[in-house]
């Protein structure tokens, strides 16, 4: 790049000087410079030459790292993702001539690592209870032997990300090692055996092949092309699944203020969603928050396998502690772990608390750059920046058999207050297709999950009738649309009863009131803590709802027959209804023939 005046013209000379220099004696280059101003995660070196935007870079004598955010002439901005206390101006700035990557291959799932992929437990044997600044830590063992299976043969011709073997990391996943992007040509030398990451593997087209390689957080792994999403993605939680899905490969977005339940509604999607791999992040919040995922997921059991729920979970801890502008990064690394397991093939879900406290970091380091701020002081670039984010979510094909795989997207949004007029929700709504709206009201009845079921909404209901067709459950989405018309129409009855009371109102309205109740109390509400409600299946759902509904319909026949509403209202089986979120889905079955006799002695047909 180009220097503006007689100090840059001096610097760009002493650059080109080393460089030919190290180059004739076959070293690495890299130039250093020093630091001329601190600003909290903000610092600001000169005569680092050469070096290009979002360059990773060592600040200070402890060699801290930081990511290059601005170049003006000489000038070089760098955010520095540790602790800059201490670091004065006039030590030193090496450039490293490499972007922010993180290493993927065996060895990701069951880590648990800070914001620029250090291992936590890695970094506690080195340094103690206590992250010291300058520890550097590879994301991936060195040491572990991995068991390589092939399943490519020589003389093979492949293409990036093309699988040659695979790796039994956990019983529930296998770790696919695929060709590096880049890379194509005859296979050459691939065996089978024991290795460490570092091993080569195998030659394609000529080049080696090891079992990881490193990829920049900020640019998107490569795939063939995105395929429309068909499925939900099944979380066990019924007012997402049967109300507001989320369809995978898709995205949505869950904010609500302080206290409302978005920590607890993304702890049970990471524990009992159905992807194969769950990539959780977080992101600004809480230490304690992260210390209840990492002490409960080891002793969770996943319902489908039977195996722990850690054995498909990857962790990503930079709390609220942890420095600023690390944040960022956390949420970079998370997406490009979650694209390396969607290119193997698997459903993979990654949750993001909260994307307000990395809203937060980027106005903090827009500030001290100085920029024009834009709406409440976040910088004008904060809706392309949330854009860039969920749009790497997607259905996808990948490798020359066009596997699929999928990437969602579910981010918390922690607005001041709850109003969802922040910035930072209105970017994001822009963006996502489905939206849960969070009520701290719900929350204090003691409603989980606190989801309004008249402010959300899904984009994604005609996308998936099909699935519902395939699983012999046709009619779901129908009594699905007349509940939520009964929750909607409820809504517009209670004004009238809070003025004149449930008295004055007619059989039909009063009947509205009762079903609404128990499509709020006996199907929306659920037990977290209760081994039997925490996770509800699909069918489950369907047969629920189906007897809810069924209710609502003898119940409106017996009407037209005018017979009384507190009779009806008073049935022996609303008790069993009640019940059925405790029940197993085949005694729900029973509780429906009980219906069905009450109705029946009523309208005495």
């Amino acid at each position: 790049m180009k220097f503006h005046g007689l100090f840059g013209l001096l610097s760009e000379l002493r650059y080109e000087a080393r460089r030919k220099e190290d180059i004739t004696h076959g070293k690495e280059f890299y130039m250093k410079g020093k630091i001329i101003r601190v600003a909290g995660p903000l610092v600001q070196a000169v005569g680092v030459a050469g070096v290009k935007m979002f360059e990773v870079v060592h600040v200070g004598k402890q060699g801290i790292i930081g990511e290059v955010i601005e170049i003006q002439n000489d000038v070089v901005s760098i955010q520095v993702y540790e602790e800059t206390g201490g670091i004065k101006p006039g030590e030193p700035v090496e450039a490293t001539g490499s972007s922010l990557s993180v290493e993927l291959g065996p060895g990701l799932i069951k880590s648990i690592y800070d914001g620029i992929q250090r291992p936590l437990d890695a970094i506690k044997e080195k340094t103690g209870n206590f992250i010291l600044r300058g520890v550097k830590i590879p994301g991936l063992d060195r040491n572990r032997k991995w068991h390589f299976v092939p399943l490519a043969k020589d003389g093979d011709e492949v293409g990036e990300f093309s699988i040659l073997g695979e790796v039994f990391e956990t019983d529930a996943v296998k770790t696919k090692i695929m060709v590096p992007p880049g890379f194509s040509g005859e296979v050459s030398g691939l065996k089978g055996g024991d290795f460490a990451v570092e091993d080569v593997l195998c030659k394609v087209g000529g080049k080696q092949v090891k079992m990881y390689f490193k990829w920049p957080v900020r640019t998107p792994l490569p795939f063939n092309g995105k395929i429309p999403p068909t499925r939900p993605l099944i979380t066990g939680t019924r007012v997402i699944d049967s109300f507001f899905p989320v369809a995978k490969g898709g995205t949505a977005c869950i904010p609500g203020p302080f206290g409302s339940g978005k920590t607890v509604v993304l702890h049970q999607l990471a524990k009992w969603s159905d992807a194969g791999v769950i990539v959780y992040v977080g992101c600004g919040e809480r230490g304690n928050e992260m210390t209840d995922v990492l002490t409960e997921f080891p002793e969770l059991i996943d319902p489908r396998s039977g195996r722990p729920l850690l054995e498909r979970t990857v962790l990503i801890a930079n709390t609220s502690n942890m420095p600023v502008a690390a944040r960022e990064a956390s949420i970079y690394t998370g997406i490009t772990i979650a694209e390396f397991f969607r290119n193997m093939g698997y459903d993979v879900a990654i949750m993001a608390d909260s994307t307000s406290r990395w809203a937060e970091a980027l106005r903090e380091m827009s500030g001290r750059l100085e920029e024009m701020p834009g709406e409440e002081g976040y910088p004008a670039y904060l809706t392309s920046r949330i854009a860039a984010f969920y749009e790497r979510s997607g259905n996808v094909s990948v490798g020359r058999d066009n596997r699929r795989g999928s990437v969602t997207v579910i981010g918390a949004v922690s607005p001041p207050g709850g109003d969802l007029s922040d910035p930072v929700v209105q970017g994001t709504l822009r963006m996502v297709k489905v939206f849960w709206s969070l009520e701290d009201k719900l929350a204090y009845q003691r409603h989980f999950p606190a989801i309004n079921w008249l402010n959300s909404y899904s984009l994604y209901l005609d996308d998936i009738e099909k699935f519902y067709d395939d699983k012999k459950m046709k009619d779901f989405l129908v009594l699905r649309k007349k509940a939520v018309k009964i929750l909607q129409q409820e809504a517009e009855l209670q004004e009238i009863v809070r003025l004149v009371g449930v008295e004055s109102l007619g059989a039909a309205d009063r009947l509205i009131l009762d079903t609404a109740k128990m499509l709020r109390e006996d199907f929306l509400h659920q037990h977290a803590f209760d081994p039997q409600d925490t996770y509800s299946q699909i069918s489950k759902q369907y047969r629920m709802l189906s007897v809810i509904m069924l209710y609502h319909h003898f119940a409106q026949e017996a009407i037209k027959k005018k017979k009384d509403i507190k009779e009806i209202v008073n049935i022996p089986s609303k008790g069993k209804i009640a019940k059925m979120k405790y029940m197993k889905i085949e005694e729900i079955d029973k509780v429906e023939k009980s219906l069905k006799e009450d109705f029946s002695n009523i309208t005495g047909g």
